[in-house]
């Protein structure tokens, strides 16, 4: 199962946070956004079908979760947890801790914005296109 999101770089991303990355659907970032590596997201957390969204609840679950930029490609691999709710209508969060709020869509990640290929990340600081699929099994 698995869920897409389309988004587009800004010049302010700079991919430097130690324990998440976002994609917001927000059309501005601010150089205090270090986390954010996506704006004008098309798809939010709300958006996702139901089925998906209860798949990422178990906390057996593997989530995949591919950025695909320029044709560049960075997997992250993160877990589910019983706690998600998926009901942010603005962004949506992956984090290498177990904290949750609505925002999260994946725990306990591999990766981070400062851990993403750096070409990838200058390409989006330019304005590049992203893909991001996130993938549940």
């Amino acid at each position: 199962m698995e869920e897409v999101v389309h988004a587009r770089g800004h010049e302010h991303v700079a991919a430097a946070h130690e324990s998440t990355f976002e994609v917001t659907t927000d059309d501005w970032l601010t150089p205090a956004g270090d986390c954010i590596v996506g704006v004008e997201a098309d798809r939010a957390p709300a958006d996702f079908d139901d089925a998906f969204v209860d798949a990422c609840r178990d906390p057996a679950a593997t989530i995949t979760l591919t950025l695909d930029v320029d044709g560049r490609s960075h997997d992250v691999h993160a877990r589910g947890h019983p706690d998600l709710t998926f009901d942010s209508e603005r962004s949506a969060v992956v984090r290498t801790s177990t904290y949750v709020d609505d925002r999260t869509v994946a725990a306990g990640a591999d990766a981070a914005a400062t851990d993403l290929d750096r070409e990838m990340v200058a390409a989006l600081a330019d304005g590049a296109a992203l893909t991001l699929t996130l993938a549940v099994e």
